[in-house]
């Protein structure tokens, strides 16, 4: 293949060097830039020289852009980490004491409806087939009657596991009749989303040029699932290349409002779970992936500290940023899943091993609760509502202030990070093939990161530090931060900073269509309205605690959650 970039004209062609396969580029880089495609090149990013600079400069472009072809011909593995590693703690952090996870016992009797028992908490379902009442075969049939009358409207999964999970249930079934429970989540039904690898299941990360990849290994995540007991499902689907709501096979239906998309990337996860057809899902979040679609379609999510659990065997995106979440129907059941799916991998570089434990009965009296106002100011009226209750709790409201800083100037990093992941669809031309394609998607993304310089990406990562900083001392005197889900920096601000963040349903509100929900102009847009018609749709609120710290967010979360009583209500979906 012969490519053209710039004043550069050069031949790639693959070869095969010590078992890595590599694609060998064999360019003509002799032509020195002139001056007037250094200045040309000044305007985008932002600096001006004089005409004596540029020609001091010329030779020594040439030869970095010569770098830059040479080490671009060496194809990067996607699962290789970069050498630089993020890591939450600033000096001085003290990890939060060892707990253990304790849950309530308050299931009821096993209701009569089938559809009564799809949408129980994860808590109640353990029980039940714990104590025998109702059994994993008949839970999985349930969940796969669901997916296959509403799956389908919602667009909500990429692979459908029937078989396999049926014959798991029955096999966790007769383990449980043979004395042997391997604790809460023992033959309870979820969905994966399909970033993350399912050994012999199709995981194409909802993008064309991934169509038929099929991994040969489980995820660490996958394995520590199948270990507690859960039951596979299929893949829920997912925003291509972990953004938005359109994959290759449509876009993710919001079960509040089939007209309109579920928001992403963890689309088919909060679609599946919120109508029901899945007894929690898997989620992942680089930058609002669970917070929105819970939004969207009025699940709990829980996003936990970055590190504490291993992304070994998922698409890497942005590794700086990337988190795997559980997304679910009620507070205590992400508690649950987090349990499960949290603990040492050492082969995942990212990784933190640190305790994890929540008592559920803890009251929130004494808690310290922080809000900024500045943030409800431009909120929903439901914002200002839920910061109210949460003053009825018997929390004490601590008012904080921010500095103001332009913290969505760290977008770069997200931006540039995910360009560098998908480097080769840029590079190759295969990022036409996505069926996204517009000022908001991946490829212009990808495209436009390249024009961020070196020196701004590093000032960048110092710039993240002091935002890391001024966040530590926001959350000193506090044990939790209160705020909108979507507007206000705080998304930007705890997904660079790695806090962990709870969002949950307050009720439900009136509001047109929406479009999808974007990453424009470095923010998380809400999606403008697309029709005047308005449905019952939910809204949610989110609570972020300490860098390993998400008890305090969930005993906060399942107060506000008993206050509000959100889970009366189910989509129109069924």
């Amino acid at each position: 293949m012969t490519a053209k970039t710039g004043r550069h004209y050069y031949t790639v062609r693959s070869t095969r060097q010590s078992g890595v396969w590599c694609l060998m580029v064999e360019f003509d880089a002799t032509a020195v830039p002139s001056s007037a495609a250094i200045m040309a090149a000044e305007s985008l990013l932002g600096v001006s020289y004089t005409d004596a600079e540029r020609e001091l400069m010329a030779d020594n472009l040439l030869a970095q852009t010569q770098l830059a072809l040479r080490r671009r011909a060496i194809s990067l593995p996607a699962a290789l980490a970069p050498a630089t590693r993020f890591d939450p703690r600033l000096p001085g952090f003290v990890m939060p004491p060892p707990g253990e996870l304790r849950l309530s016992d308050d299931a009821p009797a096993l209701p009569d409806d089938d559809v009564a028992i799809a949408y129980a908490p994860v808590t109640h379902q353990g029980a039940w087939i714990r104590r025998g009442q109702l059994t994993a075969a008949r839970l999985t049939d349930i969940y796969l009657a669901r997916i296959a009358s509403i799956g389908p409207r919602l667009e909500c999964f990429s692979v459908v596991t029937s078989a396999a999970a049926q014959a798991r249930a029955a096999e966790l079934d007769q383990m449980l009749l043979a004395g042997r429970w391997l604790g809460p989540l023992h033959g309870i039904p979820y969905g994966m989303k399909d970033i993350i690898d399912t050994a012999g299941v199709e995981t194409a990360w909802g993008a064309e040029p991934y169509r038929g990849q099929v991994p040969t290994d489980d995820a660490h995540i996958t394995t520590l699932l199948h270990q507690a007991g859960a039951v596979l499902l299929g893949k829920t689907t997912v925003g291509a290349l972990a953004y938005g709501d359109l994959w290759y096979g449509g876009r993710t239906r919001n079960p509040w409002n089939t007209e309109e998309g579920s928001s992403g990337s963890s689309a088919g996860s909060a679609s599946a779970t919120a109508a029901g057809l899945v007894g929690f899902s898997i989620g992942t979040e680089t930058l609002g992936s669970i917070v929105a679609p819970s939004t969207r379609c009025g699940t709990v999510g829980l996003r936990p500290t970055f590190g504490r659990v291993s992304r070994r065997g998922a698409m890497a995106l942005c590794p700086s940023l990337d988190k795997i979440g559980a997304i679910c129907r009620t507070v205590e059941d992400t508690a649950l899943v987090l349990d499960s799916i949290c603990g040492a991998d050492p082969l995942d570089p990212f990784q933190i091993d640190a305790p994890f434990g929540w008592d559920s009965a803890r009251g929130v009296a004494g808690l310290r609760l922080g809000y900024v106002e500045a943030d409800f100011a431009d909120g929903h009226a439901m914002d200002r509502a839920a910061l109210q209750a949460a003053g009825e709790l018997g929390v004490t409201l601590v008012p904080l202030t921010r500095p103001d800083l332009p913290y969505d100037a760290l977008m770069s990093v997200l931006f540039a990070e995910a360009a560098a992941s998908f480097e080769h669809l840029t590079l190759t031309g295969r990022d036409d093939v996505l069926t996204w394609q517009s000022k908001e998607a991946w490829p212009n993304a990808f495209r436009k990161a390249r024009f961020l310089s070196a020196v701004d990406h590093v000032q960048l990562d110092r710039f993240r530090r002091m935002v890391m900083q001024v966040t530590a001392e926001m959350f000193r005197d506090v044990d939790a931060v209160i705020g909108p889900s979507l507007t206000g920096p705080m998304l930007v601000i705890t997904n660079f900073t790695g806090h962990p963040c709870l969002c949950l349903p307050t009720g439900l509100q009136q509001a047109p269509t929406r479009g999808t929900m974007s990453l424009a102009r470095a923010r998380l847009d809400l999606g403008e309205a697309e029709s005047g018609l308005q449905h019952d749709v939910p809204h949610t609120i989110c609570v972020w605690s300490g860098v390993f710290d998400e008890a305090p967010a969930l005993a906060i979360g399942r107060a506000l959650e008993r206050r509000f009583d959100y889970a009366m209500h189910r989509p129109p979906t069924g």
